[in-house]
């Protein structure tokens, strides 16, 4: 099962016809639910985010983003995200798109855990917004 939350992570930023089959639909929507009773972000944000391509500076935003992230174990509970570990988690068809991205990008930090997940996923979606979807 960890496997899957692990590829889900990546799927935050890969192009979703590349990672979601039937069964990881469903544990991205378990995640998905989760995350946001966990965070109280609203569906509209996280539609905005796709539909605009642009990120939403929103508290709850911000938490969902780390819950994701905490649940898929690609982030520390001080919010750093481990990089080498997420390229090395990378499947090798993403490897030469997502590498650059997660390198360039680095553990961003903010004010607080969430802040930090929220920016480095506003660096991955600044960095390339054709592939990015945030569930």
């Amino acid at each position: 099962m960890e496997k899957y939350y692990i590829l889900f992570a990546l799927c935050l930023y890969i192009p979703t016809a590349l990672c979601l089959s039937e069964e990881m639909q469903e544990l991205v929507n378990m995640l998905h639910g989760t995350c946001i009773a966990e965070s109280g972000v609203s569906e509209d944000i996280i539609n905005k985010v796709n539909a605009d391509k642009m990120m939403i500076d929103d508290e709850n935003l911000k938490c969902y983003i780390k819950c994701l992230l905490s649940q898929t174990g690609c982030i520390s509970d001080d919010g750093v995200v481990d990089i080498d570990a997420t390229i090395e988690l990378l499947p090798p068809e993403m490897k030469e798109v997502g590498t650059p991205i997660v390198k360039k990008c680095g553990a961003k930090t903010g004010a607080n855990p969430c802040e930090s997940a929220w920016l480095t996923h506003k660096c991955y979606l600044e960095m390339n917004p054709e592939v990015y979807t945030l569930y």
